[in-house]
């Protein structure tokens, strides 16, 4: 296999020294060139033949978002990664960059007390990310053992649908934003969703798929009882689980270990809903790295309750729902603009008290 090919752009000398010795130092990759600011990047994509471009968001003459404003024009499937800051400045532009159409996004290692744990940041949170959106393959189409059409749901064998349980990764605020804009705001069910992201990322990201949208999206607050049109947000850094309470159903959150490299996890969730919805209970896998929501999605099917998971083709990474997929865990495997049509259909036919539920 050839090298990964990858551009480094940010006007830091350290940054861009840095993160090149970090990544030359792995086989599979190869820094082609290093540029100070945006300019300098356009001029030299078409000299070097980037797989991967890593931009820098704040920089001098031309800013990330106006870099990848151009490179969308010109270079429409080039992978783009941002390297931002955390912070709150750091953390708009990238749910800006994300909404132009970059790839995926890193932030910047800050606070970590050492320099080995800077670059041990960089090590698992970037080269992994550089690997998979960097290979050019040749999109494969959905296994056909996976039907890809609705099958009707069978009368007095499922019950309704009490809630949804939504697990997103690499491409998710574009993915959430498609699919939640198609739902009504007198939804009648609650939706949950472990979107990977850090502190402050997942508040604003909140924020904006509410004014988006015409149901209402928050950042999981503990204690807030779930009611029907509501969607809730884990917080970054936490996990976010359900709790029964005699007759209502609470949210909570805690920071118990990371699983799959993840807080918020999806598979805690998925577990937290089996237990107190059962077959009342519907996951949704969506683009993502990893198999996160594996697990869980087993503990959903176990309980009697449905996987919906995004089909390759619509996927900027089929790692999370191809592995549900590939498990045989889904229940039908639906594009992106379908999604949210076939999470209403399921709900109101199991809502509906002429066929019955």
């Amino acid at each position: 296999m050839p090298k990964i090919r990858v551009l480094v752009v940010d006007d830091a000398v350290v940054v861009r020294s840095r993160v090149s010795k970090i990544l030359s130092s792995d086989p599979e990759l190869e820094v082609v060139g290093v540029a100070a600011n945006g300019r300098i990047a356009l001029a030299k994509i078409p000299l070097v033949n980037p797989d991967v471009v890593l931009l820098d968001v704040e920089m001098p003459e031309m800013n990330g978002l106006e870099t990848l404003a151009a490179i969308r024009q010109i270079y429409p499937n080039l992978a783009v990664i941002m390297f931002s800051t955390s912070t709150r400045t750091g953390a708009i532009a990238t749910l800006e960059a994300l909404s132009l159409g970059a790839s995926d996004y890193v932030t910047k290692p800050s606070n970590l007390g050492s320099v080995e744990a800077a670059n041990q940041h960089i090590c698992e949170d970037l080269i992994p990310k550089i690997k998979v959106l960097g290979v050019r393959t040749t999109p494969s189409p959905t296994p056909t053992t996976i039907t890809d059409r609705a099958v009707p749901p069978v009368r007095n064998k499922v019950k309704q649908v009490n809630v949804v349980a939504i697990g997103v990764s690499t491409g998710g605020p574009n993915a959430l934003a498609t699919l939640l804009g198609k739902l009504p705001a007198d939804l009648p069910v609650p939706i949950l969703i472990v979107q990977h992201m850090p502190p402050m990322f997942t508040k604003l990201l909140a924020e904006r798929l509410s004014s988006q949208c015409q149901i209402r999206v928050d950042e999981a607050i503990p204690g807030k009882v779930l009611e029907p049109g509501q969607v809730w947000i884990a917080p970054g850094d936490y996990h976010m689980v359900v709790e029964r309470e005699e007759t209502v159903v609470r949210l909570a959150t805690h920071q118990t270990p990371s699983e799959n490299s993840c807080r918020p996890s999806v598979d805690v969730l998925l577990r937290s809903v089996a237990r107190v919805y059962g077959a009342g209970a519907m996951a949704v896998i969506l683009t993502g790295m990893g198999q996160d929501g594996l697990n869980g999605c087993q503990c959903i099917r176990e309980v009697g309750g449905q996987v919906l998971a995004q089909d390759k083709a619509s996927s900027v990474v089929w790692g999370m729902p191809g592995f549900v997929v590939n498990a045989g865990l889904a229940d039908r495997v639906v594009p992106l603009e379908q999604m949210a049509a076939e999470i209403l259909y399921r709900i109101r036919y199991y809502r509906d008290p002429i066929l019955g539920t």
